[in-house]
């Protein structure tokens, strides 16, 4: 198992539009069912502002990769990114590999065969 921590910084009073964006066009329905194993959907708080952080689970780099392909295979995903990235002024991407005594191991085994 294999954790993807997507974090994207947007402009400064863009996030309302973007959550808008992504229910209304249909794009948060479509990336769920496509990736998957969504652990988790956030926003910042403190630090850094005006960021989304969102966790994704896999088997491994090849279902990742095999996973995010048939995303961008979707016209509405690629219409969607296209109203989006204006609104984006950086993004980051980073894989996370559980230790062996971390609970998101145990939660992570038990609903990685789920395509929500």
């Amino acid at each position: 198992m294999i954790i993807e921590q997507r974090t994207y910084g947007y402009h400064p009073g863009t996030l309302p539009k973007f959550f808008a964006l992504y229910e209304q066009s249909g794009a948060r329905a479509l990336q769920q069912r496509v990736l998957g194993n969504l652990i988790g959907y956030f926003t910042s708080e403190l630090g850094p502002l005006n960021q989304t952080v969102h966790l994704w689970g896999y088997t491994s780099l090849d279902d990742r990769g095999a996973r995010r392909a048939e995303l961008m295979s979707h016209q509405l995903w690629r219409d969607f990114l296209g109203q989006i990235t204006p609104m984006i002024q950086h993004q980051e991407s980073k894989i996370l590999l559980p230790t062996d005594f971390s609970p998101i191991r145990t939660i992570a085994t038990n609903t990685s065969g789920s395509d929500n």
